[in-house]
């Protein structure tokens, strides 16, 4: 039976997830959720108060393929997710950003939303999204960004869900009735990006996550 997870999306660069290039992906951050989530589950993201989006669905994806860091970075399907820094907004956010070599026991970190200004490692956010070496990927989803609909509060109070740290975990049998009010009435934005993500004019931003903070690149 699949699951349904629904955390609370603070900042939203479209990074994490990334939406972009025809399929969404999970490559950082959550990696409770990277680690337990299967193929057939559902990920949603409810905007919080910093967006005042609260009870909004920023995003929402049905997991198709989970794959390793090394797998991630390696396939030349994903090649347009490694990140670039002198490129669009997408390509600055781009999320394939992490490989492990065998031999000498190191993670490599690409120049990107999550080094350091300076494009050397974070170790912080390097430790923390290492925790699971996972890459959920989804080519069934839905991406609103700025334009995220509010969930009906009938669907979140009968989940008893509220907003608050961490992420909450259903069984589809629960979580059902949100699913389905998400397919039927969204079905034309299948696979889309409806709009912009809330924070995208940082696009080019190194955020921190021990610190909670966004610095932006100098101009």
């Amino acid at each position: 039976m699949p699951y349904v997870y629904i955390y609370v999306v603070d900042r939203d660069f479209g990074f994490a997830p990334n939406p972009f290039h025809g399929i969404c992906t999970l490559a950082t951050c959550k990696p409770q959720i990277r680690n337990t989530a299967q193929i057939g589950d559902w990920i949603l993201g409810v905007g919080g108060g910093r967006l005042k989006a609260t009870g909004q669905c920023i995003f929402a994806m049905q997991v198709t393929q989970k794959i390793t860091f090394n797998e991630y970075w390696e396939n030349s399907e994903f090649k347009d997710k490694r990140p670039v820094r002198n490129g669009s907004k997408k390509m600055l956010l781009g999320d394939n950003i992490y490989h492990y070599n065998d031999e000498t026991k190191l993670w490599s970190q690409a120049h990107s939303h999550h080094s350091l200004a300076d494009g050397s490692m974070n170790e912080y956010n390097k430790n923390r999204d290492t925790q699971s070496k996972n890459v959920l990927l989804s080519k069934h989803f839905y991406y609103f960004g700025s334009e995220a609909p509010k969930i009906p509060e009938n669907i979140l109070n009968q989940l008893s869900y509220k907003n608050g740290v961490g992420h909450r975990k259903y069984t589809y049998e629960q979580a059902e009735q949100l699913i389905v009010w998400l397919e039927k009435k969204y079905s034309k934005y299948l696979n889309l990006v409806v709009a912009d993500p809330f924070d995208f004019d940082q696009s080019d931003a190194h955020y921190s996550v021990q610190t909670n903070k966004v610095i932006l690149a100098s101009k």
